[in-house]
């Protein structure tokens, strides 16, 4: 294979990947003066010259003619007068010769080894390109169509043939993907995993319901409005609290839209998601108290050394502040910071109530603060429940459940 036909056939693959010209060339010096070193142990003094477009290579050894018995003889930059003058009859010391280098001299094998670096080195820039690409990418919105789907992540394509990987923690619970779907996501990170890059997708991030509302409300694309901050169970329930700098600005009304028109959009794509819009504020028991809708909390009171607020809420309020699954509470938490402990306030016909706190010589503190966490403070109120509904809303077991109601029924009957 001569120079002309193995730039040529390197070129045409170049071009095809979409590399630009000027890293075309410098690939090939790179791999010539490779060669070049592997041959004469170093490439300081030769002058390699490429025009790609027509398939030329021109190799130069540079080196600077001395006397015979000269001591820098034998320096690799240094050539005898005598040698010097079989390339040329009329030279003399202190001139420089230039001799040509032939790429046949460095042997078939060298070549074919050259051919077969230079595709690699294009393959390596694809990756190189396509990490850098969706590197800059991390916390955006991408499209991507569904092609294999296994059992611990879905295989998705872009518009370039790249894959792109959707693992099954990063799926919303709700979504089922068919091949040939086309899917939203956020480019969630990106790794080089044994040299190729690993393009990770997410639908469970805070940042993808972000996006979704830069994308649905030009408020927030625009920076009118702020999205303060964001907290999800994916697929259930997601509270986002917004803030505007501008007093003629409804953030939570801009968010939602006529007849909930803009909201509706992001429910959809996260495959009807509960999604609370709540006005962030500076105070904090205002803060909790929306945290918490669509409950309505009566008093509370925070603990700043143990970050854990104390809310109070009248009976029919209690599951509401909770919610299905306990994750109304679980979220507004999140949201502020804060543990949030929430408490019946006891009506005149409840004062023969006993506070679960007085059963701690019996039962177990950890198991008392589950019960609190669902907004049961005090043995009647556990006992208003049944088995199945402490099961449901607990994490407790059948068995300690059963404990727990033999100890407190024993109270009252005593």
């Amino acid at each position: 294979m001569d120079a002309k036909v193995l730039i040529e056939s390197f070129a045409e693959f170049a071009r095809s990947k979409n590399v630009d010209r000027p890293t075309m060339i410098r690939i090939l010096e790179d791999v010539f003066r490779a060669m070049i070193r592997k041959k004469f142990e170093t490439d300081e003094n030769f002058d390699v010259t490429i025009n790609a477009d027509k398939g030329d290579l021109e190799i130069f050894r540079i080196r600077e003619i001395v006397d015979d018995n000269s001591e820098d003889i034998w320096d690799f930059d240094k050539i005898s007068l005598t040698d010097a003058r079989k390339i040329e009859p009329d030279f003399e010391i202190g001139e420089e010769v230039y001799e040509k280098i032939e790429l046949e001299e460095f042997g078939r094998r060298a070549v074919q080894m050259a051919r077969q670096t230079l595709i690699q080195r294009i393959k390596d820039l694809e990756k190189d390109i396509l990490f850098n690409k969706y590197e800059e990418q991390v916390g955006e919105i991408v499209s991507a169509e569904v092609y294999q789907i296994l059992g611990r992540e879905v295989l998705l394509m872009d518009g370039e043939g790249n894959e792109l990987i959707l693992p099954k923690g990063e799926q919303i619970p709700k979504d089922r993907f068919r091949k040939g779907d086309t899917v939203k996501a956020i480019v969630h990170k990106v790794d080089m995993m044994n040299g190729n890059p690993k393009i990770i997708l997410s639908r469970t991030s805070p940042v993808f319901l972000e996006r979704l509302f830069e994308n649905e409300v030009p408020e927030v694309y625009d920076g009118l409005i702020t999205i303060v901050k964001i907290v999800r169970e994916p697929g259930e329930r997601a509270k986002v609290a917004v803030e505007s700098y501008d007093d003629r600005i409804d953030p939570v009304g801009a968010c939602v839209g006529m007849k909930g028109s803009r909201i509706h959009a992001v429910v959809r794509e996260l495959q009807n998601e509960n999604i609370d819009v709540i006005n962030f504020t500076d105070n904090l028991d205002l803060y909790v108290s929306r945290a918490l809708s669509p409950a309505k909390v009566s008093s509370l009171t925070v603990n700043e050394e143990t970050k854990r607020i104390s809310v109070f809420l009248k009976p029919d309020q209690v599951s509401l502040a909770i919610g299905k699954g306990g994750y109304n509470i679980k979220l507004a938490s999140r949201l502020v910071g804060y543990e949030i402990d929430v408490f019946r306030e006891l009506n005149e016909n409840e004062e023969e109530d006993v506070d679960l706190a007085e059963f701690d010589d019996e039962i177990e503190a950890w198991i008392i603060d589950e019960l609190k966490k669902t907004g049961l403070d005090t043995a009647k109120s556990v006992l208003a429940l049944n088995k199945e509904d402490l099961l449901r809303r607990t994490e407790l077991e059948e068995g300690t459940i059963d404990e727990i109601f033999r100890i407190l029924r024993q109270e009252f009957e005593q």
